[in-house]
């Protein structure tokens, strides 16, 4: 209905659930419990209020990127996109060095990046990934999404977030349904992890992964300290991994240089998706930290198990120089 159809008070409590939703921060819940309206009706109002005017969206570039070296980066991988993120001032107290500063803030544009790729027709799939979970945080508002858990859940700190709390998380904050199930990223052998990928509550959630269309996910290189996972291996399942050509993980989905697939160790007893089903995934956006995930990154990249990439500066320059790209 154009604006100029609605009575006075109609239009005031679109400007009201406006307000308090876009400018005081307020929820959808919150906001329809206060006037003694339907959640449903605060989505419609707030729907009508960006259609009439009364709200206008700019999206602006991401803070802290450099949309130069992520044009070139996108062109030079062939990804859909790349941010590039400028870490240079994270911490400037004295806290650059610490990573978890620096993956909360590729978590904070990594969920500026995502607001900007899903809609309301898409489905969200969410893994145990310690930059994804540093992304939850800022999260303010998302189309009304299933969200579908696409690993196992992980916690190698007791304060540790993991994929069961991003999933209703991310739930909570779409108020779509969330497809979850409760089972460790690493069962103790492969007949356990077999035995738990055929229970119920995993195989139906499983099932729900072919008909993800966005999903984010951490990009890891197998080597000590660049992912979760290999302080966990054994030392015969790091021999066979690196057999095996092994160069990084998503999700605990273990690919080699080209990209394919990698069956052997730890990978064996980790409930995951798996790299077939990531490259079917039409908008994967990944997030990597640091010029070690080089090779992943790029292996990645090339098979089509990202679309999308958000990485700080050192590791856009470490790709470009090797794709013969300028850095500066």
């Amino acid at each position: 209905m154009p604006r100029s159809d609605r009575s006075p008070s109609d239009q005031r409590l679109i400007t009201t659930v406006a307000r308090r939703y876009y400018l005081d921060d307020e929820s959808k819940v919150q906001i329809a419990s206060d006037l003694g309206i339907s959640r449903f009706k605060v989505a419609r109002l707030l729907d009508e209020a960006r259609a009439t005017g009364v709200v206008r969206i700019e999206i602006a570039p991401e803070a802290g990127s450099d949309e130069a070296r992520g044009d070139r980066l996108a062109s030079a991988l062939g990804l859909t996109r790349a941010v590039v993120v400028d870490l240079s001032l994270v911490g400037s107290r004295g806290e650059a060095a610490d990573p978890r500063a620096r993956r909360r803030e590729l978590g904070r544009v990594a969920a500026h990046v995502l607001h900007q790729a899903i809609g309301p027709q898409d489905v969200l799939g969410l893994p145990s990934s310690r930059t994804v979970a540093a992304m939850m945080p800022e999260l303010r508002d998302l189309p009304r999404v299933p969200v579908v858990q696409l690993s196992g859940a992980l916690a190698l700190d007791s304060d540790e977030v993991t994929s069961v709390d991003v999933v209703r998380d991310a739930a909570r904050v779409s108020g779509g349904p969330a497809h979850q199930f409760y089972a460790p990223l690493v069962a103790t052998d492969r007949a356990s992890a077999r035995m738990l990928r055929r229970q119920p509550s995993i195989a139906d959630t499983f099932a729900k992964i072919p008909e993800v269309t966005v999903a984010v996910v951490g990009v890891g290189a197998w080597a000590p300290g660049e992912s979760t996972l290999y302080a966990l291996a054994t030392d015969a399942e790091h021999r066979a991994l690196s057999r095996a050509g092994a160069v990084g993980e998503i999700s605990g989905a273990f690919f080699d240089a080209d990209g394919a697939a990698v069956h052997a160790g730890i990978a064996d007893r980790v409930i995951s998706v798996g790299t077939d089903q990531l490259r079917a995934i039409p908008d994967v956006i990944g997030i990597a930290l640091g010029p070690a995930r080089t090779e992943v990154v790029r292996a990645a990249a090339g098979a089509g198990l990202v679309d999308s990439l958000v990485c700080d500066v050192e590791l856009a320059d470490a790709l470009l120089d090797g794709a013969g790209e300028p850095t500066g």
